[in-house]
């Protein structure tokens, strides 16, 4: 972690302590929003006070509820960012989208319909609206973070092409040759010219509704760009950088 020392190991296959590090991640998290609501009330009841000393333990339920999270997820616990491979961070995110998306799934086909169910049966139906409120909106965030994590594959290939154009830049800088666009494009890739964002058929956009395997010729003309939004219009064949050797001159 930024400054802090890494959390000792804990033994994540034994289910009783697993589940007892969830329980006190919960709790503190809990205690966190709970104190923060009540900092609301006496601030409102003008308590000026007592609302800081609501939130100052907020705080410190944060930092108690980050400390079980870290030992839950050793993997997310990161000591040196900058010693980082790009290809390490698109990992730690990835894993964040996707343990962000498992929970919302839960919250949406599971826990609240469980939870309505059981207002309807108990005839509460202030408390089933708001269930029902709930899957709603967990369903949503769900769908953010799996967009989300659609767009961080799409950068993937992004960030490739701009390393590769940068580093034929600095070959030419160097005197290796001459930088240029490769006088063919690459067979079914198409880039974004607002944001290099390559379109592979291999892949597709299922967010979309564009299949794997569909040619980027097949797709429908409203289709937009998943990471800027440009138009179909806006994507020509992919040509990349190369780097082209000067002809040599004759006497």
């Amino acid at each position: 972690m930024n400054g802090m020392d890494a959390s000792p190991p804990v033994d994540l296959s034994k289910p009783r302590t697993h589940a007892n590090l969830e329980a006190a991640f919960g709790g503190e998290s809990m205690a966190n929003r709970k104190y923060l609501f009540f900092a609301e009330v006496a601030k409102a009841l003008g308590h000026k006070d007592l609302a800081t000393l609501f939130r100052d333990t907020a705080a410190q339920e944060t930092e108690h509820a980050f400390a079980h999270f870290r030992l839950l997820y050793p993997e997310l616990v990161i000591e040196d960012p900058q010693a980082l491979t790009p290809e390490q961070r698109q990992t730690l995110l990835s894993r964040c989208l996707e343990l962000a998306i498992e929970g919302e799934t839960y919250e949406y086909t599971i826990m609240y319909p469980e939870f309505a169910a059981a207002a309807r049966s108990d005839r509460d139906a202030a408390a089933a609206a708001e269930f029902d409120e709930q899957i709603a909106e967990s369903r949503e965030h769900a769908g953010i973070f799996k967009k989300a994590a659609s767009n961080f594959g799409f950068l993937t290939s992004v960030e490739h092409h701009h390393a590769e154009r940068y580093g034929v830049a600095l070959a030419a800088l160097e005197g290796k040759g001459d930088a240029v666009e490769a006088a063919n494009p690459v067979p079914g890739l198409w880039i974004c010219r607002v944001c290099s964002m390559i379109y592979d058929p291999a892949n597709g956009d299922p967010d979309s509704g564009i299949a794997p395997g569909t040619p980027f010729e097949h797709i429908p003309d409203d289709w937009e760009c998943p990471i800027c939004g440009a138009s179909k219009a806006s994507f020509i064949p992919h040509r990349p950088s190369t780097l082209q050797q000067p002809a040599l001159q004759t006497v």
